[in-house]
């Protein structure tokens, strides 16, 4: 018997080791499958847990995508790309192209603002969200080794923000995330690149980021300018390279551009709002740091103004009214613009008391938010020390980020 008890010991010990070493083997030889595959479970566990709330008909179905869910119905219902709000407003360029529609084909599949629809969209985010583990992944192993490329993979898997509005909100996010991370992993190693199709190739997918989300746009230019750089310390045809990648950009985006000028006659490379989003930023109002009073979507009085000018007239009224105040009152744009930039990093913006109402989540908000750009900050002068040519791209990132908060309110949605 204690021969047969040891015999049953010795059994579980060699399948224990077993199990241990295959363990270590998936985790060493299958890191990126694990990372996504762990991310896109807990984002639909949260999808699974939340879905249905993006159903509730209220403000015509506001919560399912906004505009981009108006746009997404007018095309489900045969009337094109239009009408960026409930009523039937005609063409648009208010919002990209490239989600509505991708939302629009979910709504042939599943229903007009079914359930069903809002599973498989908010299921769809999350796949993209969880994929974009992939390409952080690659890029910091390049830049930084394998031990961080680890960690930023993982970070991104939990990370509270990319969860949330990947499982929860029916918007671009994770599509123009997974798209962006691509295009930064592709720039890391452009200038290795001899052959000019490969520049094409990263010019093409940059122009459909861009048709995602055009807020990626000023980092193009910035991009292509330290590949070539680099390039041309690698060898003299630079130019050649960088004239066919803003090919690809201008091939990609072009057939948008002739359906806006025919549709709306004037030249939107992708979307049309500028104006109204920096009027909405600008306003006065400063309780928040967007005022939804002046968006047509949350105000009846916008909206009957937008419905009787029409999309492209409205738009240069607001263009009108935010030159007019940002030129009466500087002082007031540049403290605005500053405070805006300071919200942006640290996640502060007011310590009113109707306002930590409105924001419950003011507060943590505040410590998460300035801690991660602490954490940013030293990270990227350790990196800046160690190799200013492979943190160059990186830096422009966060240009880009100051660019965005600076120059035009952030989305709300």
């Amino acid at each position: 018997m204690v021969f047969a008890q040891f015999e049953r010991d010795g059994e579980w010990a060699i399948l224990n080791v077993w199990a241990a070493n295959l363990f270590r083997r998936i985790w060493s030889r299958h890191q990126v499958l694990l990372m996504v595959v762990a991310a896109l479970l807990v984002r639909l566990l949260v999808v699974a847990c939340g879905f249905r709330e993006q159903t509730d008909p209220s403000d015509h179905h506001a919560a399912f995508g906004w505009e981009m869910g108006w746009v997404a119905r007018s095309i489900f219902e045969g009337h094109g790309f239009s009408s960026p709000y409930f009523p039937g407003t005609g063409p648009t360029a208010l919002v990209p192209p490239l989600f509505p529609y991708l939302l629009a084909g979910v709504f042939h599949l599943f229903g007009l603002y079914t359930a069903k629809a809002a599973f498989a969209i908010l299921s769809v985010n999350s796949l993209f969200s969880a994929l974009t583990c992939v390409p952080i992944y690659l890029g910091a192993r390049y830049a930084l080794g394998e031990q961080v490329a680890r960690l930023a993979g993982w970070a991104w898997a939990i990370y509270p923000y990319s969860i949330y509005f990947s499982a929860t909100r029916v918007w671009d996010y994770s599509l123009t995330a997974l798209l962006f991370a691509t295009c930064f992993y592709f720039v890391q190693r452009l200038h290795l690149q001899k052959r000019q199709i490969v520049w094409l190739g990263f010019g093409l997918l940059c122009g459909f980021t861009m048709l995602a989300n055009p807020s990626v746009l000023p980092l193009f230019p910035i991009f292509l300018s330290i590949a070539a750089l680099r390039r041309r310390g690698i060898s003299g045809r630079w130019i050649s390279h960088s004239l066919v990648a803003v090919l690809g950009v201008v091939a990609m985006l072009m057939p948008w551009t002739i359906r806006n000028y025919k549709t709306l006659h004037v030249i939107r490379p992708v979307r049309d709002n500028f104006w109204m989003e920096c009027w909405a930023g600008n306003d006065g109002d400063t309780f928040v740091s967007n005022d939804g009073a002046a968006h047509p979507a949350s105000n009846p009085v916008e909206m009957q103004r937008f419905e009787r000018a029409g999309e492209i007239a409205y738009l240069a009224e607001d263009k009108d009214l935010a030159m007019n105040t940002i030129r009466h009152n500087p002082a007031f744009f540049f403290g605005l613009s500053i405070r805006r930039a300071i919200s942006y990093w640290t996640g502060f913006w007011s310590f009113s008391a109707a306002y930590l109402h409105q924001e419950p989540f003011e507060i943590p908000d505040i410590f998460f938010c300035t801690g991660t750009t602490m954490l940013m900050l030293v990270g990227f002068r350790s990196f800046w020390n160690q190799d200013r040519r492979s943190a160059l791209p990186y830096l422009g990132i966060t240009s880009l980020m100051l660019h965005r908060t600076i120059a035009s309110r952030s989305n709300p949605k």
